[in-house]
């Protein structure tokens, strides 16, 4: 069976490691990967491959920079264009990107099957481009590998079934709980970290940051980055929670550009206690994460990952996809409407547990995959 794998933003690379490797070890699966472009990153390196133990990609189309739309129809066409010549049994794509949604409408034009990996997920916040891109892509995919409970019953709540077997006429997409395969790469890449060298280790040398004694933040969500007020109330909250816990936060080149342009920057400055770092590489950030007395964020997989290495975690966010953490105690949903509501989070999260629950499986998420599209698949 061959499978064109159509990948575009660092976060996809990182799920598609443990699929891919999972692909490797069958003799009845072929896998092409194509990487759209769609994150332009220096550190999408050979490097950032190596730390992976992944292939580098097949196919490189380049495309990145541009509006929604302008990005979205340039992969459709130079996406047709390598679908005609691989001619795939079937596409898979990840997550909530234009890559993903660009992928799936490409294939389905061509009468090529659709796998989505991490399907079912919601905000319900239709603001979001993240939430329509992966409304589309589930509503024409074949096969929904979803990540949760929850998710399976969020794709049953839009009036999808679970069918026995596909119906010989008509539509009706596989639908199967996989587990998350973020949690597979926890496992497989979490476990090649320790609290020496590294990042942390330089931290250590230069300003004292020691284990399990700070708190990691992430900032890079428009929602957050292209609002002056919420910005402010985030960094004006971790400035001030920085006297009690040291701040790491690796900045996002889009955030960096905009608090140049503001006094948020200077103030930063001053801090003897809130660092501002450089992106890391992927191991560096696996460290910062596991070894953190808690992480603000607002990206969804460090959400994920905060739960997988078992730390508390506060999302600068109105809404979250993963509801299960917060249900569970491990998530506490910060909306920086205010300094004060960000700061009353961050100060309950730091040393608090939630419920041990495994609501993201027993991560084989990705070897369960594979067993699908090689037993129930599309063809």
């Amino acid at each position: 069976m061959k499978i064109v794998t159509i990948v575009g933003a660092r976060p996809q690379f990182i799920k598609a490691s443990v699929v891919s490797a999972a692909f490797r070890s069958s003799s009845d699966m072929h896998e092409c990967v194509v990487h759209t472009g769609q994150h332009f990153d220096s550190n999408m390196s050979d490097v950032f491959f190596d730390e992976l133990d992944m292939e580098l990609p097949d196919i490189h189309l380049g495309i990145h920079g541009g509006g929604h739309g302008e990005m979205t129809g340039q992969m459709l066409i130079e996406l047709e264009k390598v679908l005609l010549v691989e001619k795939p049994d079937a596409v898979l794509v990840y997550g909530d990107t234009n890559s993903t949604l660009a992928g799936a409408l490409a294939a389905v034009k061509m009468h090529i099957p659709v796998a989505h990996v991490e399907a079912g997920l919601r905000s319900f916040n239709m603001s979001m481009p993240e939430e329509i891109n992966r409304i589309l892509t589930d509503r024409v995919s074949s096969i929904l590998f979803c990540p949760s409970d929850k998710a399976v019953q969020n794709l049953r709540d839009e009036g999808l079934q679970l069918p026995v077997e596909r119906k010989s006429t008509g539509y009706s997409p596989l639908i199967f709980n996989v587990g998350d395969v973020m949690f597979d790469v926890a496992l497989r890449h979490g476990a090649k970290v320790n609290e020496q060298g590294g990042v942390l280790g330089s931290l250590g040398a230069s300003h004292g940051i020691s284990a399990r004694r700070y708190c990691l933040a992430t900032i890079h969500r428009a929602e957050n980055t292209d609002n002056p007020e919420r910005l402010k109330n985030i960094f004006d909250a971790l400035l001030e929670f920085s006297q009690e816990v040291p701040v790491i936060l690796p900045l996002h080149p889009r955030t960096r550009k905009i608090i140049e342009s503001t006094s948020l920057l200077s103030a930063i400055r001053e801090s003897k206690s809130l660092f501002l770092i450089n992106p890391v590489g992927y191991l560096d950030m696996v460290q910062l994460e596991k070894y953190a007395a808690l992480i603000a964020t607002d990206s969804g997989g460090v959400q994920k990952e905060a739960f997988f290495y078992r730390v508390p975690c506060v999302t600068l966010r109105d809404e979250t996809e993963w509801v299960e953490l917060v249900e569970a105690g491990w998530n506490r949903l910060a909306s920086p409407v205010t300094r004060k509501s960000v700061l009353l989070a961050l100060r309950a999260g730091i040393g608090s547990m939630g419920q041990e629950v495994k609501p993201y499986g027993e991560g084989d998420a990705a070897n369960r995959i594979v067993e699908y599209l090689t037993g129930d698949g599309f063809v």
